[in-house]
Parts: structure tokens; C-alpha cells; sequence
């Protein structure tokens, strides 16, 4: 409950209609106006690091409200303060947002001028500024996980109309006007219910695991007793000790509680405590949190490009994704881009498809593997059935060629089972030559770990994808012309949004996380943006 002595707050305002820009010039001068103008001297340190455009949302939300204040009761002040204090599930700090500042504003009275203004003001500000965050991303994705976009590709962004259209609705409901302003994507409010459950756990005890050797069952190692202890503590391990046992040893209970957490973590689910499980198990609760905030504006930021009936490319998660109704419908395993040539983020439509696809070699795939075979022996052309080619498309004699120097040349392997785009390509507009296609490889999809690529995407059972992405009056056409075993460039009737993009956690319904390992190295850099985005905030730095 506020103090009695903190300033009167104004009775409650009907909605104003929006005022002309221009004034009549004996209008009596108005306190909010006068304080927006002035703006940031008039209102003190909190302002020091608002930009024009922020500085006109508000001022056009006043306007709405013929620049009366705002906040105008204590319930709705509380409400207020409870949904900027929530975001911190959002991954989001609170006090950027001047939760605090807020409160010991409104409960002090002064006969500071303005006072009252300034403090309606900031109020507003804090509101305004959750919502953008919320709709848009604390961060702007292009300056740190930028993504191509096709032109024909679509955007689905709240508009700063639509942004102050849900504010001033929901100064009356703001529990409402936050809901709407988060991602509806289904993905997002899972993860933030892993972040509430985290957050609720962060106080116990943890300690790291020390390093030794890989540990397999029926081995017995000093360290298992701690090993034991923490499965039973993050729910992996009702107990694995039976009286008469010997403690140190790691028993199939615990086998089958390490196979559940690898599972869990992206890890190869084989029940050995090897370096990439034990570095798993050693990522501390507060580091673990982190990983699901970077998630969460990641989330922020995918919202944009997801739509209803979309496929998605989780590219961490090794993971192709169909969406109907703004809902998984089909997926399936991949395998990704290695470190070194990483698939690319990506926003575009599916437009085509190619059955039975020859094999241009990429230039960089040609300049680092191809040539060293070919200049050891020439003979791995043929075998790989390859020809050459110059830049117009005419086959060129391979011993007349200097592999030394061999300038503008193409390789082109040939339709058939041992082709690596297999039977089919599904194509889309991008400047990287990035598709996703089907592949001889198969035995590569059982690993938990799929980044072998060059950078395009290889999808397991991929004929299935196909039969989603056609129309019932294609497939007839689609498989008579497959099975000629020729190459055939297919056009579909109807074109589908994808979208490849990088994420390394999520979760269940129940708030349960899943994290998968950073495969880019790109965590630690978002999360140090974030941080430092929150401390130039709290000191008053644009």
C-alpha cells in the first residue's frame, strides 16, 4: 500500500480524442506537455538516453489523452509494477523498465515542479518501452544474428501504430496489452516457463563435477557419489544405491540417468560420462539461465518470420519442422553446416523443387576438397562421375586442364544413386546456394550431433516434406516425372515460407527445457550484448 503522504493521483479519465498538432494560442499552458517538450532536462537522469522516437510514442500517447496523466489510480499503478517485475521471465531486467523508480516516485510527495508529470511520465515510459521489447526484441537482431530475407519473403512485425494502439487499449487491461504484445509462438512461452522453474531453483546448492576419466558401467570412480547426488537433485535419478552396493560404483541406474540428461542436452545418448557430457553437467544453474534469456529474445526475434503454414530449420537442433495453423505438423532430422562452413540464417519462400538433381560443386567445396583428389589422381572424376565444365555450360577435356591453375571451371557430378543431393532438391531464393535436399548419408542422421555439411541442409525421409509442400492435382505429375530417373526442375503451385534460423534451447508444455549444444559459438556473444544493452540503460547510456 502506498504511503498517505505520496501525491494525489488524479481521478480517472475517459479516453480523449486525438488533438490537432496545432494549439490555439490561448490554450493554458499543460504540465505533461510542457515536461515532454523539455525533455530530458525537465524530468531528470531517467530521459538522459531517450531517442526521438521514443520520445514521440509517448508523446503521441498523451496526445490520445489530451496530455492528462496516465496512471490515475493505485490499483492500476500496482498492475503496472506487477507486469514490469514479471519480465524478468521474459528474460528481460525490471529495471530498465524503472519498476523501482516508478514505485519510490509515486510514494514520495515533494513540491519539486513537475514532480507528479515526471513521475506519470516515467511510468509511461517504463510501459511503452516493455511493450517494444516484448514485440520487437531487447536487441536488434540484424547487428548480431542477422537474417537474410528474400524481398518476396513476408514480415510479421507489430507496427508502432499497432504497438501504441495496444498501450492505450490496455491501460485499462495490462496484463492483456503484455500478453499481446509477447510472441504468440508456442515455443516462447514454454521457454518462459522454463525460466520461472530455473529461476525458482537457482538457490541450491551446485557443485562441479571434477574432471577424470570416461566412465562406463561396472566402473568405480571417487567421483560418482557427487555424480549421484546431482541426478538425484536435478530429477534424473530417484536413487542408485542399494544397500550392500559399493558407492563408488557407476551402476545401470546411473547409466540410464546420464542417457536421460544427454537426451535432454543434445548429447549422444550413450550413457558414457565422456568430456562433452561431464562439460554439460558442469554449466551452472545461473549459466543455464542465461542460456535460456539469450533463447528468449531469440524467440522475440523469430516471431517476425514464423508464419501459420511455414518450414522451419532449427539449425542447432539438427531439426527440419513443418507448421500448419501455427503448429508442428511434421518433423524430421538434418544435418547442418560445420563450424567452418555454418548454414546461414535465412528468411524465404520454397519455390521450386528439382527431381533427380545433378551435382554443381560449390566454389568452395571445389577449391578446398575437390582439387587436392583431382591433382593426386585424375582419375577420381570418373569415378565420382563427374565432368567439367567452363562457365557456359560446355564439357571440357580434363587432360588439357592445368589442376595447378586450372581457372573458371565447373564440376558437375551427375543424376544417380551416388549423387549427395540424392533423388531431390527443395529449393528457395538466397545469395549463399543454400537448399535443403535429400542425401545418401543416412547413417549420419542417427547422430545426436549433425553438422557435417557444407552449409545446405540434408532432411531425413524427405519424400514426406515433399508430399506437405504439394497440392493433391501435383503429386500424380511430381512422381511420374521422379521415377523417369532424369533431372527435372518442378514448380510448385504454391509457394511455402521457410526459415532457417539458430536457437540452442526450448521446452516442453510443462515448462521442462532442452538445450543443445552452442554448435556456432554464438551464445556467449549474445548474452555479453544483452548484458552490457542492460548496464548502459541503468547508467542513462543511448
Amino acid at each position: 500500500m502506498y504511503k498517505k503522504h505520496a501525491f494525489r493521483l488524479v481521478s480517472a479519465l475517459l479516453l480523449a480524442p486525438v488533438l490537432a498538432l496545432a494549439q490555439p494560442v490561448d490554450e493554458p499552458p499543460n504540465p505533461i506537455r510542457n515536461a515532454l517538450e523539455t525533455l530530458p532536462s525537465a524530468c531528470g537522469p531517467h530521459f538522459t538516453a531517450i531517442d526521438e522516437s521514443t520520445l514521440q510514442q509517448l508523446t503521441e500517447l498523451y496526445r490520445r489523452h489530451q496530455f492528462e496523466p496516465l496512471w490515475t489510480s493505485y490499483v492500476q499503478l500496482d498492475k503496472l509494477l506487477a507486469q514490469l517485475n514479471g519480465l524478468i521471465d521474459d528474460g528481460l531486467n525490471p529495471a530498465i523498465y524503472h519498476s523501482e523508480a516508478i514505485r519510490q516516485a509515486m510514494q514520495t510527495a515533494t513540491t519539486e515542479p513537475l514532480h507528479r508529470e515526471c513521475s506519470d511520465i516515467l511510468a509511461t515510459h517504463g510501459y511503452l518501452l516493455a511493450l517494444r521489447h516484448l514485440s520487437h526484441g531487447r536487441l536488434p537482431q540484424d547487428r548480431l544474428e542477422p537474417v537474410w530475407r528474400s524481398p518476396a519473403a513476408a514480415v510479421q512485425q507489430q507496427t508502432d501504430e499497432q504497438l501504441l494502439a495496444n498501450a492505450d487499449d490496455g491501460l485499462a487491461r495490462l496484463e492483456q496489452a503484455f500478453d499481446r504484445a509477447r510472441p504468440a509462438l508456442e515455443q516462447y512461452h514454454n521457454l518462459r516457463k522454463a525460466h520461472s522453474r530455473l529461476r525458482a531453483e537457482t538457490h541450491r546448492q551446485w557443485l562441479p563435477i571434477p574432471a577424470g576419466q570416461t566412465l562406463r558401467p561396472g566402473m568405480s570412480d571417487p567421483r560418482v557419489p557427487l555424480l549421484r547426488q546431482r541426478l538425484i537433485s536435478d530429477g534424473y535419478l530417484l536413487d542408485a544405491w542399494a544397500p550392500g552396493g559399493i558407492e563408488t560404483d557407476y551402476s545401470q541406474p546411473i547409466e540410464q540417468a546420464i542417457k536421460a540428461f544427454q537426451a535432454q542436452h543434445g548429447l549422444q545418448d550413450d550413457g558414457i560420462l565422456g568430456a562433452e557430457t561431464l562439460a554439460a553437467l558442469n554449466v551452472s544453474p545461473s549459466d543455464r539461465l542465461g542460456q535460456l534469456k539469450i533463447n528468449l529474445e531469440r524467440f522475440r526475434w523469430l516471431s517476425r518470420d514464423i508464419e501459420a503454414r511455414s518450414l522451419l530449420v532449427d539449425i542447432a537442433g539438427g531439426q527440419v519442422i513443418y507448421f500448419r495453423d501455427n503448429r508442428p505438423q511434421w518433423q524430421a532430422r538434418s544435418q547442418v553446416g560445420r563450424d567452418t562452413r555454418q548454414t546461414p540464417a535465412i528468411k524465404s519462400n520454397v519455390t521450386r523443387l528439382t527431381l533427380n538433381p545433378t551435382w554443381t560443386v560449390p566454389p568452395t567445396i571445389l577449391r578446398e576438397d575437390k582439387l587436392p583428389r583431382i591433382r593426386q589422381d585424375l582419375s577420381y572424376l570418373a569415378e565420382q562421375n563427374m565432368r567439367v565444365l567452363d562457365y557456359q555450360g560446355n564439357t571440357l577435356d580434363p587432360e588439357q586442364i592445368d589442376w595447378d591453375n586450372p581457372g573458371k571451371i565447373l564440376l558437375r557430378q551427375a543424376e544417380g544413386p551416388g549423387n549427395p543431393l540424392g533423388r531431390l532438391v527443395i529449393r528457395f531464393a538466397n545469395p549463399f546456394a543454400i537448399y535443403l535436399h535429400d542425401t545418401p548419408s543416412q547413417g549420419l542422421f542417427d547422430r545426436s550431433q549433425r553438422a557435417f555439411s557444407s552449409g545446405c541442409v540434408r532432411v531425413e525421409s524427405v519424400m514426406q516434406l515433399v508430399d506437405l509442400l504439394l497440392s493433391d492435382g501435383e503429386r500424380e505429375r511430381f512422381d511420374r516425372l521422379l521415377a523417369t530417373g532424369r533431372t527435372h526442375e518442378f514448380n510448385l503451385a504454391k509457394p511455402t515460407p521457410v526459415l532457417l534460423a539458430y536457437w540452442t534451447a526450448e521446452a516442453d508444455s510443462a515448462g521442462q527445457p532442452h538445450y543443445r549444444p552452442d554448435i556456432y559459438s554464438r551464445d556467449a556473444d549474445l548474452l555479453a550484448a544483452l548484458l552490457a544493452a542492460d548496464r548502459r540503460a541503468l547508467l542513462g547510456i543511448r
